[in-house]
């Protein structure tokens, strides 16, 4: 697939004047906000490069774009360009030290932020400015026209939104080493506790104590499998199995009968089943029913763990299904 869009030229046909003019007044309010609470302070070159779901979308990218331009690279596993596009933008990222941010975007897990982009193929390379999305190219690119758009996206930033950047310390990234060494501090404690709740049979506490830890550590992995794992045995709980596996055979087009079936399914060990289903019903519906069946399935993921083949194999399949 051949690059286009490799030109910053759209901008002004992207955002009109007064929307210019609002996200500009909006990031320099942004700005102020931060300096208020003390500010974002400097980052280390490997804070440059995140990872960004449909979870995280509205902090890592939305609130960012206020104070250094965001640059998404959607991504998959599978797709063999990817591979090549996204070390060349990780490593621009670095080297540009600062002047925008990268965040990367698994489209198998995140189909929803997909198509609000209006993504039609990867890898697609996009910028949000000041909250505003720019497309900058799509397919595989050289490093010289990558390196022309990134310094057009960046002085447009700065230009139009006041926009400079990051600090970058290259010694910090030995501090946050040094915390990662660190005790973990009341989060043993309380994944203890969580884990105890569940293995006592108290769902209810086990979920408020998994969300406990993510609300200090969203992206702490433990916590965020057991609450997972919790909610999935908190919504089978009440269930009648033979009453749920009959609806579910005499409805097939009953999307919340389907997803419980999915939730049994993989209560009893029927990981392929359960993910059959599912991609099954996101084929046969639409709109918000669809998007349900895709949360669910997500969900389920969560729950069997990422580097399973068995997740790797569905996202492949829930890709195909909804596109």
């Amino acid at each position: 697939m051949q690059p286009r869009n490799m030109s910053m030229s759209g901008v002004v046909d992207l955002a009109a004047v007064k929307a210019a003019q609002e996200a500009k007044a909006k990031a320099e309010q942004a700005r102020a906000q931060a300096a208020r609470e003390g500010g974002a302070g400097a980052v280390s070159p490997a804070d440059l490069v995140i990872d960004v779901d449909e979870a995280t979308f509205e902090r890592d990218v939305l609130q960012r774009s206020a104070e250094v331009p965001v640059v998404i690279d959607f991504w998959a596993e599978w797709c063999q360009p990817c591979k090549q596009l996204s070390p060349v933008l990780e490593r621009l990222a670095v080297e540009y030290n600062g002047r925008f941010l990268l965040a990367k975007i698994d489209v198998d897990a995140n189909q929803l932020l997909m198509q609000q982009f209006g993504v039609q193929g990867i890898p697609a390379v996009f910028a949000v400015v000041a909250g505003q999305a720019l497309p900058l190219f799509q397919g595989a690119a050289g490093e010289e026209q990558i390196r022309q758009t990134l310094d057009q996206l960046v002085q447009v930033a700065e230009e139009r939104f006041g926009l400079t950047g990051l600090t970058v310390d290259p010694d910090a990234e030995a501090g946050v080493q040094a915390a990662q060494q660190a005790p973990v501090g009341p989060y043993e404690a309380l994944l203890n506790a969580a884990s105890q709740a569940l293995d006592a049979g108290d769902l209810g506490g086990a979920v408020q104590a998994y969300k406990n830890v993510l609300a200090d550590d969203p992206g702490n992995p433990e916590a965020k499998l057991g609450l997972a794992q919790a909610e999935l045995l908190q919504r089978v709980q009440g269930f009648d199995p033979q009453r749920v596996r009959k609806e579910a055979a005499e409805k097939p087009a009953d999307v919340q009968a389907q997803i419980a079936a999915a939730d049994l399914d993989l209560v009893g060990g029927h990981v392929e089943d359960a993910f059959s289903r599912l991609i099954d019903t996101v084929r046969r519906t639409a709109g918000e029913d669809r998007d349900a069946v895709r949360l669910r399935l997500l969900e389920l993921f969560e729950v069997v763990g990422a580097e399973d083949p068995r997740v790797t194999g569905a996202r492949r399949a829930l890709a195909r299904a909804l596109f």
